[in-house]
């Protein structure tokens, strides 16, 4: 009998992107279909109807050369706060407010929720979540209300694919404020707001079956009719899932143009800064997460059209570097702290331009230990696997340095997208040890034990010193260091 597939689906902003997978993780058919939105300022929306006819269009491409094997399961992962309204028939009536549209005002959504929001670890919300954008909608959109249903990204394209109204995962609800301890919504703090009932989805976990692929969903996407249709996550969360982050203690760092770090831990944690926050795993865990706003994307602003391969071999000459370096691209930082003010620095004059690009690559990894200090000093383990992703995994010699920085091993997995994580997931997630494979593992090198040691520490103690830790986070990134 012919081996099942499994079919993970990411609704990202510029693309949906379909994954085949078998039980080994072996990549049986992919597509990719393009994504448009609108941006103007704050404003950045999209049509939702564009997500469902870019969906089936990615799902006959990848199944189409599949036709032997049945489909064991489909889940959708979708970017996080993304909402618009719709009817009961799953038409849209609004445009989608996409996740960094910032047009909304969070300050009602804090003073009604003050009391949820710390009860769930993370404090406040922020413009771009979306519940302040659903009182944005009721208010823009008042005429439709009536007939209205709060609809997430994902939660389109599920009730699309099983022809009725489906449920809300809890880690895409997590931002219009469902409160993931109780696993229902806050009614009381809704209900001040003045969001009707009515509106509101029903809520399961992630990894919960939605019902199964209907006739006409069948028809347009390729995918089986009776295909169980499995409720997703974000893409972050999906990523995460796709890394093969799964057991408490283990972590995904994820370098691109930020870092993002987020890992399992056994139960909430809580952070007074409102920096980490948690989503809920399938069978109960939580995945607490921070993004920084530090990131290689500083390295393509000032390092483009240089050859990184010639910077690389001469950053050799400077570990550690003699400068100390904070290498933030714009104005803020917002993980392993929240400081608006904050710009980037280095202490020092680079000798040369191999010097400052040196200190640029320490830098982000000292950043990156900073981002696990203070997870550690929130009670979150951080002794688990250490999985590396993001487009900066390309850079060989980064990732040595940065296995080096972290006293840590890190692992690099062959594919990491967050439809593989929704393959896995649609798969029940039971064999993502075979699904996620590992290309490779990095131990630190023994030649540069506690060499950068001393720079770390500088690097902590100029970031206090200009005001922007939390309090006892320098005193703990010390004694983690010495002990």
């Amino acid at each position: 009998m012919t081996e099942p597939v499994w079919l993970g689906l990411d609704l990202g902003t510029q693309s949906v992107r379909a994954l085949a997978v078998d039980r080994d993780g072996t990549v049986l058919g992919s597509a990719v279909q393009r994504l448009t939105s609108r941006r103007d300022g704050p404003r950045h929306e999209q049509d939702p109807e564009q997500w469902w006819s870019a969906t089936a269009a990615a799902c006959r491409e990848a199944l189409a050369g599949l036709a032997g094997h049945p489909v064991g399961g489909v889940a959708v992962d979708a970017t996080s706060g993304t909402v618009l309204l719709t009817d009961a028939g799953g038409r849209a009536l609004t445009p989608a407010l996409m996740y960094d549209d910032t047009r909304a005002d969070a300050d009602r959504v804090n003073e009604a929720g003050v009391a949820v929001w710390a009860k769930l670890g993370y404090g406040r919300m922020q413009p771009s979540w979306a519940l302040p954008k659903v009182l944005w909608l009721l208010r823009e959109h008042a005429d439709v209300v009536p007939q209205a249903r709060l609809t997430h990204q994902n939660d389109f394209v599920n009730r699309r694919l099983v022809g009725h109204e489906v449920a809300a995962d809890l880690s895409n609800a997590l931002k219009t404020g469902a409160d993931l301890i109780d696993e229902n919504w806050p009614s009381a703090v809704l209900d001040e707001l003045g969001v009707p009932s009515h509106l509101l989805p029903g809520l399961v976990r992630s990894g919960s079956t939605l019902g199964t692929v209907c006739a006409a969903a069948s028809a347009a996407t390729g995918i089986p009719a009776g295909t169980p249709v499995i409720a997703g996550m974000t893409d972050g969360c999906a990523a995460q899932l796709g890394a093969g982050v799964r057991r408490p203690g283990d972590w995904n760092s994820v370098l691109g143009t930020t870092l993002v770090l987020k890992g399992v831990t056994r139960d909430l944690i809580r952070d007074p800064s409102a920096v980490v926050y948690s989503h809920k795993a399938p069978n109960g865990d939580w995945l607490p997460g921070g993004a920084s706003s530090t990131g290689a994307g500083i390295i393509a602003r000032d390092y483009a059209g240089r050859d990184l391969a010639e910077l690389d071999r001469q950053a050799l000459d400077y570990e550690p570097a003699g400068v100390v370096a904070y290498p933030l691209a714009g104005s803020g930082e917002r993980f392993p702290f929240v400081a608006p003010q904050a710009r980037g620095f280095c202490i020092g004059i680079p000798r040369d331009d191999a010097e400052g690009y040196a200190a640029v690559l320490q830098g982000v990894a000292f950043l990156e230990r900073l981002c696990v200090d203070y997870l550690d000093q929130l009670g979150a383990p951080v002794d688990g696997d250490y999985v590396i992703t993001g487009g900066a995994t390309r850079n060989a010699y980064w990732n040595q340095l940065r296995a080096d920085i972290l006293h840590r091993p890190v692992s690099v997995p062959e594919n990491a997208e967050s439809a593989l994580g929704m393959a896995v997931l649609a798969a029940g997630g039971e064999n993502t040890a075979a699904m996620v494979r590992i290309r490779q593992v990095i131990e630190p090198r023994a030649t540069a034990t506690g060499r950068f040691d001393e720079p770390y520490l500088r690097f902590v103690e100029e970031l206090d010193k200009r005001g922007w830790l939390a309090e006892g986070l320098a005193a703990h990134a010390h004694e983690r260091t010495t002990r």
